[in-house]
């Protein structure tokens, strides 16, 4: 709780003009809003440890600005329009592909393979920015490349996070032709195996895409928690074994989650 002095004047430094704790008390003020949807003065000065007397001044000078505003529910008060029309400049400045590169290149210089960046195009994954790795033997460019969504690691975890209704309409329009002797042609044994991509957070494929080619992949999520890409490393099935390599599904995964906060996840 902020101090006072013998008046009862609250001698919080944010009474005195703390520029950097006035903004970080602020953005905490926010934040509950945005947890609880609506709270009091009371309640907020509560949780924060200050005084009310700070609460209604930073609440005052949020609402001035339309960040926050007073409801009717005895005075509570709520995220304002302020907030829509700061956060409507956001998503079309945000670029997956320029966020996503240094995580790219970072995995391709920890792993030594071919990292992909895949997003869902007219019912294929399509593959929009690549890194290689210095023990890549093949200098194949995918950047472009429309791939079969049922025999690829980013396909499969594109077509997990779809609705039912949505991935069935997709299968139905383009089947599942089989690439090799090793792809997955049953619906059925597809809809299981998307299943546990979608409990365990990746998929991984051996040679259904591409004999001797074997991948492993990770959702990218945006700021709603929608998947909106997938992120791959890909090699040789002689030498890549993505599921016994040590650290390397987790730091996938802590790469596609450092992706996703950069496009406005927040993992919850």
């Amino acid at each position: 709780m902020a101090a006072r002095d013998e008046a009862g004047v609250d001698r919080d430094p944010d009474a005195q003009g703390g520029g950097v704790q006035s903004v970080d008390r602020a953005l905490q003020i926010m934040e509950i809003l945005a947890r609880d949807g609506h709270a009091g003065v009371s309640e907020i000065a509560e949780e924060m440890g200050v005084h009310k007397s700070t609460v209604s001044r930073l609440l005052g000078s949020l609402a001035s600005r339309e960040i926050v505003r007073q409801n009717s529910d005895r005075g509570k008060y709520q995220l304002g329009f302020g907030i829509l029309r700061l956060a409507s400049s956001i998503p079309g400045r945000l670029s997956l592909v320029h966020e996503a590169r240094p995580a790219l290149e970072r995995l391709a210089d920890d792993y030594k393979e071919t990292v992909n960046l895949a997003v869902l195009r007219s019912n294929y994954a399509v593959n929009v920015d690549q890194a290689m790795g210095p023990s890549t033997l093949a200098t194949y460019d995918w950047v472009g490349s429309l791939t079969p969504l049922h025999a690829t690691s980013s396909g499969k975890v594109l077509l997990a996070a779809l609705p039912a209704e949505e991935r069935a309409e997709i299968l139905q329009k383009v089947g599942l032709p089989a690439r090799t002797p090793r792809t997955i042609t049953d619906r059925d044994a597809l809809e299981t195996q998307l299943l546990a991509v979608s409990r365990d957070g990746y998929a991984v494929v051996h040679e259904e895409f591409e004999l001797g080619l074997t991948a492993i992949a990770v959702p990218v999520y945006n700021h709603l928690g929608t998947v909106i890409g997938a992120v791959s490393i890909s090699g040789p099935a002689f030498r890549f074994d993505p599921e016994n390599t040590p650290g390397l599904i987790q730091g996938l995964r802590e790469a596609g989650l450092g992706i996703s906060a950069k496009m406005g996840y927040t993992h919850r």
